[in-house]
C-alpha cells in the first residue's frame, strides 16, 4: 500500500448563489487537512462574501471576492491553476503587480508566484485585460505553507467562475491534494497506479476533493469511467515534502465550446531525486571524485 492514508475532508464553505442570468457568486469547497502524526497541524479556510460582482461585455466569467486566511510571520507560496476551460490565458495580479509579466497563464497550466501574501490581499483575475474575479486574502495557518487556487468554471450553462482554494500542511510524506473541476453529467473515477516500469502493479482509488500523503515514488494517475474504461492518465513523480494537485479538468457546456476530460498533474517533479536514485547517483558521483583525487595524487 503505497497510499499512507487521507488526511483530509472538504467541507462546504461557498454556496452558490444566482442573481440574475450571468451573474453568478462562485460556489467552491474549502479544505481542512488533518493529520493523523501531527493534530496541530488542523484547521480550516474561511470566506466572507462580497456583495460586488463583476461583469464584463465578453461574459469571459464572473465572480464575487472570496477569502483565505493569513497569520503574520510566516512564509506563504502561491500555486495558481487554470482550470477554466477558455481558449484565452489569464492574468494574475497582486497588489497591483502583474504576477504573469512573463506569459499569462494558460488553461492545463499551472505556476508557483513569489509573492508576500498579508490580510487583505487581493488576488486579481482576468481575461482579455477584463475582470474575471477576485480572491481576497482574510488569514493563513500558523505555519510556513503553499497556498493552492484553482480557478475553474461554475457551470455549464454559464461563463461564471469559481474558486478552489487549499493550503497545504507541513508533512515529511508527499501530500496530493485531488480536485475534481468537471462540469458535465459523465462520471469518472481517479486511482493511482504503480509506474508501468515498476516491478509491482499496484492500484488504489483516490477520492475527489481529499487530501491523501504518498510514498515517494514513479506513479501514474488515470481516470476511468465507471465502466472501467482508461479516459485519460498522467504520470507523476511523488518526493518527500513536496506537494502536489491533481485535477479533472473539462466541461460539456450547454452553451460555447466543450471541453474534454483530461488530468492535470503539479508540480512535474523531476525521477533524479528520488531518495534512492539520487542517493546511489550522489554516492557515484562522490566515489568518482576521490578517486580522480587518488590518482591526482599518485601521479604527482
Amino acid at each position: 500500500m503505497f497510499l499512507t492514508g487521507a488526511f483530509a475532508v472538504f467541507t462546504a464553505l461557498f454556496r452558490t448563489v444566482a442573481q440574475g442570468a450571468n451573474t453568478h457568486q462562485a460556489g467552491s469547497s474549502a479544505a481542512v487537512l488533518r493529520s493523523v502524526a501531527s493534530p496541530k497541524n488542523a484547521y480550516a479556510l474561511h470566506q466572507q462574501h462580497s456583495d460586488h460582482h463583476h461583469r464584463h461585455t465578453k461574459q469571459v466569467a464572473t465572480s464575487t471576492a472570496h477569502t483565505v486566511t493569513k497569520q503574520m510571520g510566516f512564509e506563504y507560496r502561491l500555486r495558481v491553476c487554470n482550470a477554466y476551460p477558455y481558449q484565452a490565458a489569464i492574468d494574475i495580479y497582486h497588489k497591483n503587480t502583474q504576477l504573469t509579466k512573463d506569459a499569462p497563464l494558460p488553461y492545463k497550466h499551472c505556476k508557483d508566484f513569489e509573492s508576500r501574501l498579508a490580510m487583505g490581499d487581493k488576488i486579481e483575475f482576468t481575461v482579455d485585460d477584463t475582470n474575471a474575479g477576485t480572491f481576497s486574502v482574510a488569514e493563513l495557518p500558523p505555519h510556513d505553507a503553499v497556498l493552492l487556487l484553482v480557478i475553474y468554471r461554475h457551470d455549464t450553462l454559464s461563463t461564471a467562475v469559481s474558486f478552489e482554494p487549499h493550503v497545504y500542511a507541513n508533512l515529511l510524506n508527499a501530500q496530493i491534494a485531488i480536485i475534481d473541476t468537471y462540469k458535465g453529467s459523465a462520471k469518472a473515477r481517479l486511482s493511482i497506479d504503480d509506474h508501468p516500469d515498476s516491478k509491482s502493479s499496484r492500484s488504489e482509488e483516490l477520492r475527489f476533493d481529499s487530501v491523501v500523503a504518498v510514498n515517494e515514488g514513479r506513479y501514474r494517475a488515470v481516470l476511468s469511467s465507471e465502466g472501467g474504461e482508461e479516459i485519460a492518465s498522467a504520470p507523476i513523480v511523488c518526493l518527500n515534502k513536496e506537494s502536489y494537485v491533481i485535477l479533472r479538468v473539462g466541461v460539456e457546456s450547454q452553451s460555447g465550446k466543450s471541453y474534454p476530460q483530461e488530468l492535470v498533474v503539479y508540480p512535474m517533479s523531476d525521477p533524479y531525486y528520488l531518495s534512492g536514485a539520487f542517493s546511489s547517483k550522489a554516492l557515484s558521483a562522490v566515489s568518482s571524485l576521490l578517486l580522480a583525487i587518488f590518482i591526482a595524487i599518485q601521479l604527482t
